[in-house]
């Protein structure tokens, strides 16, 4: 069955109306907050897979906030009755504990999700931006990585599911823009950090802050020289915000991402820092398809966006910490 959603033009107040796919996630959550504050009306849609309701406290409260909670890639089609500006397209499991324990899920959303939420931004004649991510560009051999490099990866590796599901994506979104004539860019996220990211979702930062706060020892795979993009959330959403509502962005792929490259050992001493706890470290193999560095070139976003990180590392990780503390109090 199609869905479609109603919205109440009472309830619009004449300002600009926003769908946020995977709006329930640590990114999507922080951007529907954004888009509230901004004066959007925001339809979220998600099937809470990977996110959660917790996520949206604030935006629940708000009248200019209606949650469905669907499941693009189950759905054979998306209709919205009334009025839609812009379609932003975050919906996918994005870490790696997620994407592997629900590979076929990943992958879907990712293409006939993708599908679903281009068709509507044709039908309703919405600007769209699909959020794809770094790990399109594989391990890879150019360094930094601007936007024109066509990456490395592996096609039928464990994370295989999520890199190519996301080039697939991206295929998909400039395809729709070439015979359909859509407004669309696509944004290539780097490793973004902040408060709401789930304390056990295998990412980098959330495992070693986890670990600093039980007083383990830090997880360190290969040698811990292998580099990572650390952006904290709030400079992330901002560059989302200007992608799809700036002028000059339509066509367009942006990196958003830090090019203060750092090693994950270096990670992980300034968690201990902020901490006051001795950085212990284990080491251990490293994972199939890990890349071995990670750094955007951001000339681009610099010279659309006018955007670039704001966050220093230590002031993002400290306002992590704080929100981890309380999580880990809840989840042990």
């Amino acid at each position: 069955m199609a869905l479609l959603i109603r919205v109440s033009e009472s309830r619009l107040d004449r300002g600009k109306v926003s769908l946020v796919s995977g709006a329930a996630g640590f990114l999507g959550s922080h951007l529907v907050d954004r888009l509230l504050r901004e004066g959007h009306f925001v339809v979220g849609l998600d099937n809470l897979l990977t996110g959660s309701l917790e996520n949206l406290g604030l935006a629940l409260q708000n009248r200019k906030f209606l949650f469905v909670p669907e499941d693009l890639a189950a759905l054979p089609e998306v209709h919205l009755a009334g009025r839609l500006d812009y379609i932003w397209h975050l919906a996918s499991p994005a870490s790696p504990v997620h994407y592997r324990r629900h590979g076929v899920e990943t992958m879907l959303v990712n293409s006939l999700g993708t599908k679903r939420m281009l068709d509507l931004a044709v039908s309703c004649g919405a600007a769209f931006l699909l959020a794809s991510t770094s790990e399109v560009y594989g391990d890879p051999e150019v360094h930094p990585q601007p936007e024109s490099y066509w990456g490395r990866v592996n096609p039928n590796g464990e994370r295989a599911c999520y890199d190519e599901s996301k080039r697939f994506a991206e295929a998909l979104t400039f395809e729709y823009r070439r015979r359909y004539g859509i407004n669309a860019r696509v944004v290539r996220i780097f490793n973004t950090y902040g408060p709401r990211m789930q304390p056990a979702d295998g990412r980098v930062v959330p495992n070693l802050i986890r670990q600093a706060l039980r007083g383990e020892p830090f997880t360190i795979y290969g040698t811990g020289k292998q580099t990572r993009s650390f952006i904290y959330v709030d400079d992330l959403i901002e560059g989302l915000y200007r992608a799809l509502t700036w002028p000059a962005t339509d066509g367009e792929v942006f990196n958003l991402g830090n090019p203060d490259e750092r090693s994950v050992i270096d990670l992980a001493r300034v968690i201990a820092a902020l901490r006051g706890v001795e950085p212990r470290m284990e080491f251990h193999p490293l994972p199939a398809d890990d890349p071995t560095r990670r750094c955007p070139d951001i000339t681009r976003a610099r010279r659309v966006l006018h955007w670039e990180p704001r966050t220093p590392l230590e002031t993002g990780l400290r306002a992590t910490i704080n929100c981890f503390m309380g999580v880990c109090k809840r989840h042990g």
